[in-house]
């Protein structure tokens, strides 16, 4: 019974899940503009806009990102030799924001 409870559970949170394409994604999901998150980082739209469409960028940057679109446990999975690592972003932020 008690992996069956598990099974449902994992399967709600896979429902729940949103993939993110790109940076706009997640901007859209914290329901905000473009404009609104520009003011949370201090910079221009037209920024956040260049940003949200850079193919590379910093952590640093990402992290700051994320953090002004709400964005509370910020992880990036990763895949080696058929194990799953996950790093904490948190620790990537700037100082002075967020």
């Amino acid at each position: 019974m008690a992996e069956r409870v598990a099974e449902i559970r994992e399967a709600s949170a896979r429902e729940d899940r949103i993939y993110a394409i790109n940076l706009a994604t997640i901007r859209k999901a914290a329901e905000l503009t473009q404009d609104e998150l520009a003011q949370r980082l201090g910079i221009d739209q037209s920024v956040v806009s260049k940003t949200e469409r850079r193919e590379d960028m910093l952590l640093s940057t990402l992290m700051d990102y994320l953090s002004a679109a709400g964005v509370e446990d910020a992880k990036m999975v990763v895949h080696v030799n058929g194990r799953e690592i996950e790093l904490d972003l948190r620790g990537l932020q700037h100082q002075g924001r967020g």
